[in-house]
């Protein structure tokens, strides 16, 4: 790597040497090894013959990892969460570096210590199809291992010469391995914004740690320096435990309990450890063409095993290592608040469930997925407390997720089904890749649900062995909306925002800098808040002199408020005096106020899962959507309503305080972004009392008590995983309870019953009509009978075909034809007539309907009842169809009824031959 200097290799007499597998250069101390000894240039030498002094525990190696760098100078920190929510580009924290970005590494704000080390749990889902069957090499879940220093023009910690010495010294001298053993390959790294050269380290095959030395940042695809010189460190803390016990795969070294408990719930007796060592020693080198059947033949001849019981061996051993990377990631993403569903972070944690569960099921443990998920909070919990605190609550979602799935399955096989029929028109043997994926997107059905369904309708589902991580990539990172053009404020002052100074400021006078097209006014400052946070703009006036213009929009771009006039715009460089609409002000900062209370509320009412998914803050009705897996009960939203009012009426003071990013995180956590990632190096903070505390721009009230009232006027299910609260606030809320309650008193003059009587009354109500509707179709059913009879007695013979005809009064309708015409075929069928076709002609409203119905007999004979009707209705001016046992139509022609009578008999006698 000749762009950065390690003084350290020259001094300690490594070589720098070109890998003849993958063309990398790497330094080494061994003079004769030929390849990188990354895999798959090389075995996994170290399975069976770990090169490290002891076996340690994924604990003991996570804590010999922070202390040695604690007692070099490194302040060890919490970790973050593996929801990315402080990011607006990244759902998950793919890196311990993406803790830091992109404030920490563009020097906007300090690093919470410097240099750092912290044990990062993180989730990558692009190599999704890989874990298991690599032996651990690939994981969905994972702990990077990181020690950071910050370097600037003014501090310098340390760099790449100084890093590569602490990794050596920890690897050599701590862990014990060989310096023989180890390579440092050359190469790139780039992930969450920022970029640079880097070293990756590997022994014996296997890559243990990336040392990324992190100078540009990515700005648009292009590499640009970056103020920061940062080294970014990765230390695979599963690789690392799994190269001290030698074991045959890095599950068996995180996991081994739950490796053994898996297999003696299933009855399967553990495989001979010896061929397993074997098989996946030599796995290293095939670790790009797994999961492959044709990587196990050729393993299996070139260690001497059978192939067929090699492959049944390894397939289901990689089912139980598979969904034990799944639970776990699960496990993480439940204990933080994802919901399962079909959006977002909720997608990839639906589809680690369902994976898990088609896992299960090769090794007949299916019933047992809530049972894996289980273990895995009991195990990790004593790393991480905040998974023991949300147990209860993730297994409430992960059985109803299950739940979801096994309907899921019951109504899948009817959906492939019309599939199968469709690529089987389109000539096709097996079903394409995106038809496989818009089944699992819209649908939710796997790709061995798909297989298992259309293998019984003889067609195949051949898909790329990375399906996966196609479909989790389309998901994976935060789709974009594209932004319209904003106005060009290049070269005006930042505008200074009165409305958070004084929030109850009404009105103000400013100085205009600038008018822009489209009439839009730049203020010097403004009271005027702009849309954003779910919060609309204001509107009011702007006067100068003596003329009055409208504000009708208000948008901040950048640093920088613009006003959109109706009207002749000021002139720059006049004064003019603003006026806020002050009602239409207040009601939102009610609202925005009452959002942050209903959320806090949902929270104690449905569990610490839940999130806000989206707000809408109006006048007279504002909405909160939540995170949540079940429909709304009237009881939950009825205790939701009754804690945020009580909030109300306790009179809380809402506090609202600037702070910065990193004290904010310390102090409050990361629930701060609810509304979504915050942008700034400062954050503003809303707290309401010890009930809820948010980043937030919007204006609220001084007080909870300013509120009045919140009032839940409905509540839906906006998307799966997602419940919207539709909610009105002071007075709209007080209008709300107005007019439901004249609904009451109206329904109970009606029903001339008290109040308090009146659900009796409506039951009772209800019960009559129901007898009364019961009464009128038996009624209407004589009538019907009574026609069909009159038809049948007058129906005309047609070459031994029976065709009856009929009209219905002005009264009738289409459901009252096609059932005297249901009775006239059933008379035929008792008189035992060979064929007989109806026509029942109604007149509905201003138009005519017919309604045509052919029996066997008369579809035998040539009766095609949907072209029967379809040219009667042309003579109506209208049109129809149908079947050959059942056409309709219609037209407003009326006057035409006659023809169309006559028609219908001639069309008839032509359909027979006669």
């Amino acid at each position: 790597m000749e762009h950065v200097e390690i003084p350290f290799f020259r001094e300690e007499g490594f070589f720098r040497k070109k890998c003849k597998v993958c063309g990398s250069y790497f330094w080494t101390l061994d003079d004769q090894t030929e390849t990188c000894m990354d895999a798959p240039c090389a075995e996994y030498t170290f399975i069976g013959s770990s090169p490290v002094r002891r076996r340690m525990e994924l604990r003991e190696v996570r804590e010999t990892f922070l202390r040695f760098f604690e007692k070099r100078g490194h302040t060890r920190i919490r970790p973050y969460p593996v929801v990315a929510r402080w990011r607006d580009d990244l759902y998950f924290t793919i890196a311990s570096i993406v803790d830091f970005q992109p404030y920490v590494t563009s020097g906007e704000m300090p690093p919470p210590a410097n240099p750092l080390v912290v044990s990062q749990p993180c989730l990558r889902f692009e190599d999704i199809d890989r874990v298991g069957p690599t032996a651990g090499r690939h994981l969905t879940i994972f702990e990077m291992g990181g020690h950071h220093a910050f370097n600037s023009e003014t501090e310098y910690v340390y760099w790449a010469d100084e890093t590569v010495r602490l990794h050596h010294e920890l690897l050599t001298k701590v862990f014990g391995v060989p310096e023989e053993l180890v390579a440092y390959k050359e190469g790139f790294w780039s992930g969450g914004g920022n970029a640079g050269p880097d070293l990756e380290s590997a022994v014996c095959g296997l890559e243990v740690s990336t040392l990324v030395f992190m100078q540009y940042r990515v700005v648009d695809g292009s590499l640009q320096p970056n103020p920061l010189r940062i080294v970014d460190t990765g230390y695979g803390m599963e690789r690392w435990c799994w190269l001290t016990t030698g074991d045959p795969t890095a599950f068996h070294s995180v996991y081994g309990d739950m490796v053994n408990k898996l297999y003696s719930w299933s009855g399967t007796p553990k495989p001979d450890e010896s061929l397993l060592k074997d098989y996946f020693r030599m796995s290293g080198t095939y670790v790009e063409k797994l999961p492959s059947h044709e990587a196990v033949r050729e393993i299996s001849e070139k260690i001497g095993a059978d192939y067929g019981e090699l492959l049944k061996t390894v397939s289901f051993l990689e089912a139980v290592c598979a969904s034990l990377d799944h639970t776990k990631a699960l496990a993480f993403l439940l204990a933080e608040g994802v919901v399962p569903s079909n959006v977002r972070e909720g997608y990839l944690a639906r589809l680690l469930l369902r994976r898990c569960y088609r896992f299960l099921r090769r090794i007949g443990l299916e019933d047992r997925l809530l049972d894996v998920l289980d273990l895995q909070f009991k195990t990790w919990s004593r790393d991480f407390p905040h998974l023991a605190d949300m147990r209860e609550e993730a297994l409430e979602m992960a059985s109803h997720e299950v739940e979801k799935y096994l309907e899921t399955l019951r109504r899948g096989a009817k959906l492939v089904g019309r599939l199968v029929e469709k690529v089987k028109k389109r000539g096709l043997k097996s079903i394409p890749v995106e038809d496989l994926v818009e089944l699992y997107d819209s649908h939710g059905l796997t790709l061995e649900d798909v297989a298992e369904a259309a293998s019984k309708h003889g067609v195949s589902v051949e898909a790329p062995r990375e399906f996966y991580s196609i479909v989790a990539e389309r998901h994976t990172a935060p789709r974009k909306v594209a932004e319209k053009p904003l106005p060009d404020v290049s070269g005006i002052p930042a505008t200074e925002l009165l409305y958070y100074e004084d929030p109850y400021m009404r009105e103000f006078r400013a100085r205009v800098l600038k008018v822009l097209e489209g009439g839009y006014v730049a203020l010097d400052r403004t009271a005027f808040y702009p849309e954003g946070g779910g919060q609309p703009h204001d509107t009011g006036f702007l006067e100068h002199g003596d003329r009055k213009v409208r504000v009708t929009k208000v948008i901040k771009v950048g640093n920088v408020v613009l006003h959109r006039v109706e009207g002749t715009s000021p002139e720059e460089g006049t004064e003019v005096r603003g006026v806020l609409d002050w009602d239409r002000r207040y009601a939102l900062m009610r609202s925005h106020t009452a959002t942050h209370i209903l959320l806090g509320a949902a929270r104690r009412v449905l569990g610490k899962h839940v999130w806000q998914a989206g707000a809408q803050k109006g006048v007279v009705e504002s909405r909160l959507d939540v995170s949540h897996h079940k429909r709304l009960t009237r009881e939950e939203v009825e205790r939701i309503e009754r804690l945020a009012n009580q909030t109300v009426w306790a009179g809380v003071p809402v506090e609202t305080v600037w702070m910065r990013r990193d004290e904010a995180e310390a102090r409050y956590g990361f629930r701060l972004y609810q509304g979504g990632a915050v942008p700034g190096a400062e954050i503003r903070v809303v707290r309401i009392g010890g009930w809820d505390v948010e980043a937030c721009g919007g204006t609220h009230c001084r007080n909870t008590s300013e509120v009045g009232l919140i009032k839940i006027v409905k509540t839906e299910r906006i998307q799966d995983g997602v419940e919207r609260l539709v909610f009105s606030v002071g007075p709209k809320a007080l209008e709300h309870v107005h007019s439901v309650e004249r609904l009451v008193l109206e329904a109970s003059e009606r029903l001339r019953t008290p109040v308090e009587e009146l659900v009796k009354a409506v039951e009772k109500t209800l019960s009559e009509t129901k007898s009364l509707r019961k009464e009128v179709e038996r009624l209407r059913l004589e009538v019907a009978r009574l026609r069909a009879r009159e038809m049948f007695s007058n129906a005309e013979e047609i070459r031994r075909i029976k065709y009856a005809k009929g009209f219905l009064g002005e009264r009738s309708d289409v459901e009252e034809a096609v059932l005297v015409s249901s009775e006239v075929l059933k008379l035929a069928e008792v008189e035992g007539v060979p064929g007989t076709v109806s026509t029942v002609f109604a007149r509905v409203g201003e138009t005519v309907r017919v309604v045509v119905m052919a029996d066997r007999g008369a579809v035998e004979a040539g009766i095609d009842a949907g072209r029967l009707a379809s040219e009667v209705a042309k003579v109506l001016g209208g049109g129809g169809g149908g079947s050959k046992e059942f056409g309709q139509g219609g037209g407003p022609r009326v006057d035409k009824l006659e023809k169309a009578f006559k028609l219908a008999g001639e069309l008839i006698r032509k359909q027979l031959g006669g």
